[in-house]
This record gives structure tokens, C-alpha cells and sequence, in this order.
């Protein structure tokens, strides 16, 4: 696990390394498209689960097709980024490195020509899931909205990124054909707000403003605030939702509780949470606790799922 920083200044600093450069154009592009960001898609996965679903193979098949659309939408939203952000990436400690496109390891044209390849697949999901692609679409023009304008509002930004795991939520209902319920509507947006916050807040810490300009409107001590209300209206949300309409699952607020302080000390002392995926992946303890919530969900709602 790396060992950056923390904001206690309990472990020393630890500069990143420097990654090896691609051996073609081809692998550049890959890493373009963060394929290991797809993980973040899984919340198209949500309602699939608490409906009890997951035994139906067609509601399987289709949440497949909408995380394979939505991975393919949120790669073109990370080019458009990329393109967007050459200059302020090049002062990153970290994305100077990892980065494609401010590293030089890939040339802008070759990322618009995959761009427009993306855009084209997705067009085939008109006709596998046009209710899908609208919640799509919506995210497109989104974060489009995002890399140019919303991204250097303060606060707006971060609700906009938390609108983005909202609508992942939205497209696996359409996808199944179900609503999205009140409770899971509220859980995952305060969710998303306590990831989108300490995100910025790992930014700021690592890159004292130098590498986003809508930084020098924060300051640690109001991000750590709107991290605090995140966390507890996630909880308290899902807890009641646990308690109202699935008395089955209440095992799972543990793996919850545990799941939000394990993230908070990954995030604070170990220097993580710049990137939720990063940061899950690179911490097992996390990783295990997301495995064992889903476990036990699936076990718990398996007799409702039954056919």
C-alpha cells in the first residue's frame, strides 16, 4: 500500500514513483479509458440487489449491458477530462505521471479519435437500452458541464460528482425495469458526497491548490465538515432504510459503520482517497469489508430473489 502523507504528520513523505512508459499507443490509450475505474459502475448494480434480482437472469443480463454502457460513457468522460486538464495535470504530483496524456505518453488526436470511437458504441445502446442511455446521456452532458465550467465552482463540484454515482444507481433501474426508492436515492447520494469530499480534501492536502483551481475556495477544516455530514446522513440513511423496508439486512450496518471509519483512516493517515477506487483496491481490509456487505446481502435476500 502506498504510504503518502497524512495530515497528522505522523509518517513521512513518499514521493510517487515514476511509472514506466508504455510500450505502444495502444496500451496509452487503455490506460486513457481507466479501465480500473469502472469498479465505481458497480452502483448499477444497487438495485439489481435490494430487489432481490439476482437470481433472474434476464435482470442480470440487462444490469450487465448498463454497466458495460456506463463504463464506456464514463471512459469518454475521462477523456474529455483529460483533454481538458493537460496543463493543470502536468503540475500534479501523481497524474504527471499516470497519465496518459500529461505524461506524453499519448498524443490529444489519438485520444479525440478514440473518443469518437466510444461515442459511436454507445450508440449501438439506443437499441439494446434506450431507457438506460437516457440516464446516460444525462451523465454525458453532466460531466461535459463538469470538465468545463462546474468543476471550478465550489460545491457545485462536489454535488456533481456525487450526481454521477446517483444516476449509475438510476441506470441500473431502468435497466431492470424497477424504481429507485426514496431511501436508496438518499443513501447513495450522501454516500457520494462523503467520497466526492475527501477527494477534494486529499487533493488540497497533496497538492496544496497547485493542481485544481476550485482548491483555493476550500480549506481542510470545511471539507472535513462536509465529510462528517456525508458519512452520518449515509449512515443514518441506510440504517433506517435497513430498519423500515429490509429488517433482513440489518447484519449489513457494521459492515457499513466499519467501512466509512476504515475509508476516513485509509483517507487521513495513510494518504489515500484522492481516487475511491485507488484506495479500495489498494487497502484489503476495505476490500474485504465491500466483499462481506455484498456476501451477506446476497445471502440474506437470496429467498427473495428465488425462482
Amino acid at each position: 500500500m502506498n504510504s503518502n502523507i497524512s495530515t497528522s504528520g505522523n509518517t513521512p513523505d513518499k514521493q510517487p514513483e515514476s511509472n514506466a512508459e508504455p510500450k505502444s499507443v495502444s496500451f496509452g490509450l487503455f490506460k486513457l479509458m481507466r479501465p480500473h475505474q469502472w469498479v465505481k459502475n458497480g452502483f448499477v448494480f444497487a438495485p439489481l440487489l435490494f430487489t432481490g434480482l439476482f437470481l433472474d437472469m434476464v435482470a442480470l443480463s440487462q444490469a450487465f449491458i448498463a454497466f458495460a454502457l456506463f463504463s464506456l460513457a464514463a471512459s469518454a468522460t475521462y477523456i474529455v477530462n483529460d483533454l481538458n486538464d493537460i496543463e493543470q495535470d502536468k503540475q500534479h504530483p501523481v497524474k504527471s505521471l499516470k497519465r496518459p496524456l500529461a505524461a506524453g505518453w499519448v498524443k490529444p488526436n489519438q485520444a479525440k479519435i478514440l473518443l469518437v470511437g466510444l461515442y459511436a458504441l454507445l450508440g449501438v445502446g439506443l437499441w439494446l437500452q434506450p431507457a438506460v442511455m437516457g440516464v446516460i446521456a444525462a451523465y454525458l452532458l453532466l460531466n461535459v458541464a463538469y470538465s468545463y465550467y462546474l468543476k471550478h465552482q465550489p460545491v457545485l463540484d462536489i454535488f456533481t460528482i456525487a450526481i454521477g454515482f446517483v444516476l449509475r444507481v438510476y441506470a441500473g433501474a431502468m435497466a431492470i425495469a424497477v424504481p429507485v426508492s426514496s431511501w436508496m436515492f438518499v443513501t447513495t447520494l450522501c454516500l457520494a458526497l462523503f467520497l466526492a469530499a475527501i477527494k477534494r480534501r486529499q487533493e488540497l492536502v497533496q497538492t496544496d491548490q497547485a493542481g485544481r483551481k476550485v482548491l483555493a475556495f476550500y480549506s481542510v477544516a470545511l471539507i472535513d465538515k462536509y465529510a462528517e455530514i456525508s458519512a452520518t446522513g449515509a449512515l443514518l440513511f441506510y440504517s433506517l432504510f435497513v430498519m423500515n423496508a429490509r429488517p433482513e439486512l440489518v447484519m449489513t450496518i457494521p459492515f457499513v459503520l466499519f467501512g466509512l471509519f476504515r475509508y476516513w483512516y485509509v483517507s487521513d493517515m495513510l494518504g489515500e482517497g484522492e481516487s475511491p477506487t485507488d484506495a479500495l483496491l489498494a487497502d484489503k481490509q476495505l476490500l474485504f469489508t465491500v466483499v462481506g456487505w455484498v456476501s451477506v446481502c446476497v445471502w440474506a435476500l437470496w429467498p427473495v430473489g428465488g425462482v
